[in-house]
Order: structure tokens, then sequence, then C-alpha cells
């Protein structure tokens, strides 16, 4: 299962991590995010070894949406040393995150 990231441990849980980690921006009234969570979750119970698998709701927590240019969702960050290194906005096929 993901980890629910918040503005308040997204330093922690991202940007100290020294794991890669996939951020899954959402919002529960969002249709395409809806699709996409149990995808999210696939992928957490199978890489949670080697990455930290998250999502932050937008509505709750804009602070670091707006830091990093979230205007459009899903939209999927993954995070390498505090680095962003990867971008998916919108739904896409499993093996594209």
């Amino acid at each position: 299962m993901a980890l629910e990231i918040t503005d308040a441990n997204f330093e922690e849980l991202v940007l100290k991590s020294e794991k890669p980690v996939l951020v899954d921006f959402w919002a529960a009234w969002c249709g395409p995010c809806r699709m996409l969570g149990p995808v999210i979750d696939e992928i957490s119970n199978e890489y949670s070894d080697k990455a930290t698998i998250g999502k932050l709701d937008i509505d709750s927590n804009q602070e670091y949406a707006s830091k990093y240019g979230v205007r459009n969702i899903p939209t999927v960050l993954v995070f390498h040393k505090g680095e962003v290194v990867g971008r998916q906005v919108g739904v896409a096929p499993k093996n594209t995150y």
C-alpha cells in the first residue's frame, strides 16, 4: 500500500530518502486519479524493497504540488536524492511508471 505523503512529511519521506520515491499527486474528486490508485498500490507492493511509493492529496497539501508545478492530476513525479528525475501527467499503463 502506498504511503500517505503530506506537506508536513514530504521533506523527510521524499527529499531526504536514499531510495527512489514515486509520488502520485491526486485528489478524491478526480476520476482518472481513482483509476490510477490501484496501479500505484500494485507498484507499491511490487517495489517496496527498492523504492518508496506514496500519494499526496493536493486538496489538503498544496505546498509541494505548487512547488513542483503540478497543474493537472493525476501527476506522478519520481524523485532520486531529492531531485525530480521523472514526470508522468495523466493515466498511463503500469509499465510507464
